[in-house]
């Protein structure tokens, strides 16, 4: 429990100064506009906003806010980018004051010798890949698709997946070390560190103390630096899409691909996400990723041939009732990659793939930090993924069950306008990611206005208030939740939405709740995460 010294609450004027005597008057902000901003992700708003915004810039003005809320008992709600759609640092408790981490936006230190780069934990992936380019060097998991806002330190909270995944899994898969600040402002280091104590090298000395911090949600602790290994940049890459006629087949062909360890990445669509994307793109959109297939070529001859392959092929080289599927093989060598693009052709054609044009796996290499527009549906729509992390044997069983979630609420759903579509992507060699997404009609929410493009949110068209919509919208997400709890899946981005402390054993539970009750013991932490209560002030 706090201490009791500080008799503030958020909304104190005395507070506010007390904060700003530390990052800065330019670091707190109350205005309605960013407390309305940091109290909603792509999902949901709190009822009642965060009362405070806070950015620290650095860990030492981190340590001292996060002990001055300590005192305090305020509730603290870490935010990185804002792309979260599980509630996960949307506000629960009266008087919340939110973190807003996007000024520790600095890569700290590239160290090509020891194979290591610190990057504080604001710093996006792209920013990260940015500095990282002159070196030759990557880390390797390297991005989710929304790694031009996304932070690092939001990543490694929620866990990403996609640029890299399908060798190296998950953001967690590629740190060393970490700097965390606790709940009272103290502060940890994980990993080997070096005589100094600040030249993190390699992860596990003792206990992986690493890992307890990486799937978080921000509950245990803030992440300040993360350091993540490097490796050379794969000088050899190449590219496939194949159409496949059912999603078991997908599913089976993408298993057969995680085993054989082929792919750096495997993105596949159903035939319901492929009409929602090809009715998204612009022409805008178009000319910028043909401008980026050409420019990722070595030499302009063949960047000119690969432009023009992509242009030639427009958006008529997908099947719209097939479910397709794009590979990116990456290697030290041409002769391994091509070996890896044979064994996929092969498996593909096993399981009755047909090759179509590789244009979508090249302009995911092209441009793999698109801008957010995806956030919304190309008619405006609210949009929501949820999504099952399972072992490869099980995952055209899911499917099917997913699937049957749909077709028992498919009159319902199409009174009021839902539609759905999936994502599939690869974890490593032992697992694959079912995503359905819904698209319904429903008014925007302030994280939209900061994902997306002012040009392009200006064109799409807006929808009013539709609580009978989103109410379906949370059942159908209620059912197929359970549907992944009943295949034993795990989950990225757990939030607020998918079931975790309660989920464990006994002896788990126990363990987790003492971790909590030394790092964080009122409970400030992102109430509510992870299946953690509030035990300070201001609870509802």
């Amino acid at each position: 429990m706090p201490d009791g010294n500080i008799e503030w609450t958020a909304t104190d004027d005395g507070l506010k100064a007390a904060l700003a005597s530390i990052v800065g008057p330019d670091g707190v902000k109350d205005d309605e506009a960013a407390r309305r901003l940091h109290s909603s992700d792509i999902w949901s708003e709190s009822r009642e906003p965060v009362a405070l915004v806070v950015a620290p810039a650095g860990v030492e003005q981190l340590s001292a806010v996060m002990a001055l809320l300590h005192k305090a008992g305020v509730a603290v709600a870490p935010r990185g980018a804002g792309m979260s759609y599980t509630s996960g640092f949307v506000p629960v408790v009266a008087g919340t004051v939110a973190l807003d981490m996007r000024r520790m936006d600095r890569v700290v230190e590239v160290r090509p010798d020891d194979m290591v780069v610190t990057v504080e934990a604001g710093c996006t992936w792209a920013a990260l890949n940015q500095a990282l380019a002159p070196h030759g060097l990557r880390t390797p998991f390297w991005g989710p698709m929304s790694g031009l806002t996304s932070t690092i330190g939001g990543g490694l909270s929620q866990l990403n997946a996609m640029l890299g995944a399908g060798h190296h899994g998950t953001s967690s898969e590629s740190v060393v070390a970490l700097t965390m600040v606790l709940a009272d402002g103290s502060v940890l280091r994980t990993g080997a560190r070096g005589a100094d104590g600040d030249t993190p090298f390699y992860r596990h000395f003792g206990p992986d103390l690493t890992g307890l911090f990486c799937g978080d949600c921000g509950t245990l602790g803030v992440k300040a630096q993360i350091t993540l290994r490097l490796i050379q940049a794969p000088q050899h890459e190449d590219y496939a899409s194949f159409a496949f006629a059912t999603g078991g087949d997908l599913l089976r062909a993408m298993a057969a691909m995680a085993r054989a360890g082929i792919a750096a990445e495997m993105c596949a669509f159903d035939p319901g996400l492929t009409k929602v994307r090809m009715q998204r793109a612009s022409l805008t959109g178009d000319v910028k990723a043909l401008g980026a297939v050409v420019a990722r070529q070595k030499s302009l001859l063949r960047g000119l041939w690969e432009g023009f392959r992509v242009a030639a092929a427009g958006r008529d080289f997908v099947d719209l009732d097939s479910y397709p599927l794009h590979i990116i093989a990456e290697g030290r060598s041409k002769e391994g990659v091509a070996h890896d693009m044979a064994t996929a052709r092969r498996i593909a054609a096993e399981i009755g793939g047909r090759e179509i044009e590789n244009t979508i796996a090249k302009v995911i290499r092209a441009l793999p930090f698109p801008p957010l527009n995806s956030a919304m549906g190309p008619g405006g729509e609210r949009w929501l993924p949820i999504h099952g992390l399972t072992s490869l044997s099980q995952a055209p069983a899911l499917f099917e069950a997913l699937q049957a979630v749909f077709a028992g609420l498919a009159p319902e759903m199409e009174r009021l306008g839902l539609r759905t579509g999936y994502l599939f992507t690869s974890m490593s060699t032992n697992g694959l990611i079912l995503e359905p997404v819904i698209y319904w009609p429903a008014e925007r929410l302030p994280a939209h206005y900061e994902a997306l493009e002012p040009s392009h949110m200006e064109r799409l068209p807006s929808h009013p208030p539709n609580p009978e919509a989103t109410a379906l919208v949370m059942e159908v997400r209620k059912l197929l939740i359970v549907t992944f709890k009943k295949f034993g899946c795990g989950h990225l981005q757990i939030g607020r939405t998918y079931p975790y402390r309660d989920s464990r054993d006994e002896a788990s539970r126990r363990l987790l709740d003492a971790i909590k009750d030394i790092v964080d013991p009122a409970r400030a932490l992102n109430p509510g995460v992870l299946g953690f209560d509030f035990q300070g002030k201001n609870r509802e």
